[in-house]
């Protein structure tokens, strides 16, 4: 039954801790690419070899879906991988849409034309990868017209997140909003477009000001994984324990990830 959960570092815990609250019955196996983090940095072709070679580490751990919690994955590597065919069977899920149909107010699977929306200024706030793979742009051009998004590439916050550093995390937040508010001085809606940086959401909120909606993505990407495993159960893979892999020193990144969801876990050699 086990369904793949992949970043590049701590981050996609922010997801897989939402979506194994949702679904307490499905065995999750986490996969952090550690050694190899940060993939903001990287170009678009080393990221999406990584997260290839991530995603069949998973599928050999008996996950035949896979999620890849990671807004820079999914924006470097995931077309390219659908596009390139999976293995019958497979299947590859993104975090951006989840995010993007929440945004657009539409409901799961909705594939009508794109249509005008509430909110016209989005600030969007990603690593640089990210930010250059204009992946978010391009999604969001499917399902709304007329939406005026600013990125900002966020340089250096994963790194102080990863190595616990919430002072200096804070201050790049802040220093982050402010490049972003001399862009767009109003925006109406903000995207914490990286899944370690809902860890930082209260720094953004209080930054932005109370009337910008901010959104993070660990509770609708759960609530879309809900609703994708109810309608193809077939999906469920064979493995049956939970197990949480790193290519990076299995020992330093337990006590990392131990304080980044304030509870033990116990990472294991992938």
């Amino acid at each position: 039954m086990a369904v793949g959960v992949f970043d590049s570092g701590l981050g996609g815990l922010t997801v897989l801790d939402a979506v194994a609250k949702r679904l307490p019955e499905v065995p999750f196996v986490y996969y952090a690419d550690s050694s190899h983090a940060p993939y903001g940095v990287r170009d678009a072709d080393d990221i999406y070899k990584l997260t290839v070679d991530a995603v069949n580490a998973l599928w050999d751990a008996g996950c035949d879906l896979v999620i890849l919690a990671c807004n820079t994955a999914s924006a470097a590597a995931l077309r390219r991988m659908q596009e390139g065919g999976l293995p019958k069977g497979k299947r590859v899920l993104g975090v951006f849409v989840p995010l993007i149909e929440a945004l657009t107010e539409r409901q799961w699977g909705d594939n009508s034309p794109p249509r005008e929306v509430a909110v016209q200024h989005v600030a969007l706030f990603a690593t640089p990868a990210t930010v250059r793979s204009r992946a978010f742009q391009r999604e969001l051009a499917f399902r709304a017209i007329g939406v005026d998004v600013e990125a900002q590439a966020c340089g250096g916050l994963v790194d102080a997140i990863e190595e616990g550093d919430m002072i200096l995390a804070e201050a790049l937040v802040r220093s982050h909003v402010e490049a972003l508010k001399r862009k767009m001085p109003e925006p109406q809606a903000a995207i914490l477009g990286c899944t370690h940086y809902p860890l930082m959401q209260e720094v953004f909120q209080d930054a932005l000001g109370p009337e910008v909606k901010v959104y993070s993505q660990a509770n609708l990407v759960a609530s879309s994984l809900a609703d994708y495993l109810e309608r193809h159960p077939d999906m469920y893979g064979p493995g049956k324990d939970s197990r949480f892999l790193t290519t990076g020193d299995p020992r330093k990144v337990s006590v990392h990830a131990t304080q980044f969801l304030k509870r033990s876990l116990t990472f294991e050699a992938a």
